[in-house]
């Protein structure tokens, strides 16, 4: 009889088998759907904390904002608070003057209206009597001759007839008085509410000046403020010049007129050209900042100075230095309020930091014709005026063509 394999390796080998094929216990399943919400939770937190740091890099460059553009904002709110209290400062005289008018009618309707009130009290106290003489009436109205009580009837009317109107008239003055009055009261209200708009808006000029000294002061102290602002100007300054180089390829092809000389020839010595060293200035003052090269006394950085700085006092005219064509006037980052003219062959004059603007684009001016005020509108340094001489687009030095003075 043989002998069989034992039976419970068997079953252990077959157990085993059963395993293997019915696959993972339950065990080993969870096990991996625990550490699959692991992942997804530490993925999920990377995103999150990606998240964070783009909104933290957002907000520096938000906080890195361009020093123009602050600049610029603060001036044009300050621009903008000027004009509001301009405009309530001349309402405020408006009224003022309504006052004065109306003071001067109340005084008149006052002096009137006690003239009225002394001839009604004469005829008052002569009525007074007339009733204390009981008599007088009947005593008039006696007779027997019905024609003189036709005529004193009639009398008696024309007398009431009179006083009537004296009455009314002296209740139209009462009238117009109090209206007068009134209207005095009001406009005094609207003076009062004028006088603390324009405290108000003072106040915000007070606030804005305040944060634009504060800019400066940072760009003039402190080196990283002032290399920033280095650096903007510059960039300022070449899409100062590519304007200008577009105005001039614009102003050509409404000429019609053939492409501009190779640089290497001279300039004519037409029209504006023969006035070199005999212009007229732009505005009464002194050059304070040269054409050229620059290096900062405190930082040491190098700039180009395309214009020169001619200082003046803030409201002082600014004049068209040759007539010509005005074909561009506006803000400019860098330069606040800017004038640009052409006065043909390929000259150009510009005019930077003005306060207020009087001509327009496509102004036909001539020389000596006022187009502007000095202001200190994107300067750094106070109210001067900003001003470029171009030949075909690139700068001159302003100060070869000014005339001489003293």
């Amino acid at each position: 009889m043989r002998r069989g394999r034992p039976l419970l390796p068997v079953l252990a080998a077959g157990l085993a088998v059963a395993a293997l094929l019915a696959g993972p216990g339950p065990g080993a399943a969870q096990g991996r759907r625990d550490d699959l919400q692991a992942e997804e939770r530490r993925l999920q937190e990377t995103r999150q904390q990606l998240r964070r740091e783009r909104e933290r890099a957002a907000e520096a460059r938000r906080r890195e904002t361009s020093l123009l553009a602050e600049l610029e904002r603060i001036e044009r709110t300050l621009a903008d608070k000027q004009r509001q209290v301009a405009r309530l400062d001349a309402r405020i005289r408006r009224v003022q003057a309504e006052i004065a008018a109306l003071r001067g009618d109340i005084g008149r309707l006052q002096a009137f209206r006690q003239g009225q009130e002394q001839a009604l009290a004469r005829r008052l106290r002569v009525l007074y009597k007339i009733h204390h003489q009981g008599a007088a009436l009947p005593l008039l109205l006696s007779g027997d001759d019905p024609v003189t009580r036709m005529v004193v009837i009639r009398q008696l009317g024309s007398v009431a007839a009179l006083d009537a109107r004296l009455i009314r008239e002296y209740r139209e003055t009462s009238e117009n008085l109090a209206e007068r009055k009134a209207r005095e009261e009001a406009r005094q209200a609207e003076l009062a509410t004028l006088r603390a708009d324009v405290a108000r808006e003072q106040a915000e000029i007070d606030r804005e000046a305040a944060r634009r000294r504060a800019l400066l002061a940072k760009v003039q102290d402190e080196r990283a403020y002032h290399e920033r602002m280095v650096g903007e100007l510059s960039e300022a300054a070449r899409r100062l010049e590519a304007l200008v180089r577009e105005l001039q390829a614009r102003q050509r092809r409404l000429a019609k007129v053939p492409p501009p000389r190779p640089p290497a020839s001279p300039p004519p010595a037409v029209g504006f050209g023969s006035l070199r060293g005999r212009l007229p200035w732009p505005a009464e003052g002194r050059i304070v900042a040269a054409f050229g090269p620059q290096v900062h006394p405190r930082f040491g950085t190098r700039t180009f100075r395309n214009g020169v700085d001619i200082e003046a006092p803030e409201g002082s005219e600014v004049t068209a230095v040759y007539g010509g064509v005005v074909v561009y006037t506006g803000w400019f980052k860098g330069y606040g309020n800017l004038i640009i003219l052409d006065h043909g062959q390929d000259y150009y004059t510009l005019y930077a930091h003005v306060a207020e603007i009087l001509v327009k684009e496509g102004d036909e001016v001539r020389q000596g014709q006022p187009i502007g005020t000095v202001g200190d509108t994107g300067s750094l340094a106070g109210a001067r005026l900003y001003f470029e001489v171009r030949y075909q687009g690139r700068p001159q030095d302003p100060a070869e063509w000014l005339r001489q003075r003293g």
